[in-house]
C-alpha cells in the first residue's frame, strides 16, 4: 500500500537538511574567520618588499609631497609610489611607464651626486 505524503513526513524529511544547512553554514564563516587575518598578512608582506620611494615630490604633477595634505601611498610592481594627492592616481594608471621612467632617471641623477 502507498502511503500518502502527509504534512508531519515532509517535517520530519526538513530536519536533515536543515540540520546540514546549519554545519556548512558554520564551517563557512570558521573559514571565512581563519582565512581573512591569512590574507591581510600577505598584503602586508608585500608592502614591506617594495622599494622605498626615493623622492620629496609627486612624480606626476612635481609638487613638493605633504603640501596638499597627507601624501597617496601605493605600490606598483614593487615600487612603493608617493603622489601629493590620489588624483594624481589616475594620470599615472593611464601612463605607468612614462613615470616609473621618470623616477629611475631622478634615482639615477641622484646616485650621480
Amino acid at each position: 500500500m502507498i502511503h500518502p505524503v502527509s504534512w508531519y513526513n515532509l517535517k520530519q524529511l526538513e530536519k536533515p537538511i536543515m540540520k546540514k544547512l546549519k554545519i556548512l553554514t558554520a564551517v563557512t564563516l570558521a573559514l571565512v574567520y581563519v582565512a581573512a587575518p591569512i590574507s591581510l598578512r600577505a598584503e602586508d608582506d608585500k608592502d614591506k618588499k617594495a622599494k622605498p620611494y626615493p623622492l620629496d615630490k609627486c612624480i606626476v604633477s612635481d609638487e613638493k609631497l605633504g603640501g596638499m595634505g597627507k601624501p597617496f601611498v601605493f605600490t606598483y610592481e614593487g615600487q612603493e609610489i608617493k603622489l601629493c594627492c590620489k588624483s594624481c592616481q589616475k594620470d599615472f594608471k593611464k601612463e605607468p611607464a612614462k613615470y616609473l621612467k621618470k623616477l629611475k632617471d631622478a634615482e639615477a641623477a641622484k646616485a650621480k651626486k
